[in-house]
């Protein structure tokens, strides 16, 4: 895929998005994956982050009008779902996966018919750091299958962070990659970032990969 200065490429999620960005600097893209991206995009398009520590699906479905549509982005990538696995078992707030899959549907639906964008779709991942989390994939399992019928419905590049580290991890560890088992390390943004590199197929994708 070859992107141009006239691409708005906006990245949406949680705290694995969000990695720090200050709200007040709209071209803040703080210090996680979405910045090496950035900086490994052979291309001069205009990247903008609007991950927010914390949330889960319904809460960006409740700021998708400001914090996309607002932006006509071009392109637009969703990392979400694992909050909404995680507060289950510390808050014991439920996201339904029916639930779940029909909100991140609207968003991308307005996406598409708003900004007429191209849709990334990443998967959630969990790189257990304890036999606490094993447990956790009960409700991520399934949730992951709903992102993937998701973006298979709409037509999305669908980027396999979950696979990518699982794969990292073998190599070098899980807890190298995710120390609490939800937030990358530096490391672990480098292997997501190549994964987006990858399925985009961004012109000099291999290039760009190598620079990471």
């Amino acid at each position: 895929m070859r992107f141009t200065r006239d691409d708005r490429l906006l990245f949406i999620g949680d705290s694995v998005t969000d990695t720090g960005r200050d709200r007040e600097d709209p071209t803040s893209l703080g210090d996680g994956y979405v910045r090496m991206i950035a900086e490994a995009l052979p291309s001069p398009a205009t990247v903008v982050n609007k991950g927010v520590n914390g949330h889960r699906v319904h809460d960006l479905e409740a700021r998708w009008a400001t914090d996309v549509l607002a932006l006509a982005p071009s392109v637009v990538t969703v990392l979400i779902g694992i909050n909404d696995t995680w507060r289950r078992y510390d808050r014991g707030l439920l996201s339904p996966v029916p639930e779940f899959e029909a909100s991140l549907d609207r968003i991308l639906t307005l996406a598409e018919e708003k900004c007429g964008a191209r849709l990334f779709v990443m998967t959630p991942f969990l790189l257990p750091a304890g036999p606490e989390q094993e447990t956790w994939f009960e409700d991520l399992a399934p949730r992951t299958d709903a992102v993937l019928r998701t973006a298979t419905a709409h037509g999305a590049t669908v980027v396999r962070t979950d696979l990518a580290l699982l794969r990292a991890a073998e190599e070098h560890g899980a807890a190298a990659l995710a120390p609490d088992g939800v937030h990358p390390s530096p490391l672990g943004h480098r292997v997501v970032a190549r994964a987006w590199l990858a399925a985009a197929g961004a012109e000099g994708g291999s290039t760009s990969s190598e620079r990471l």
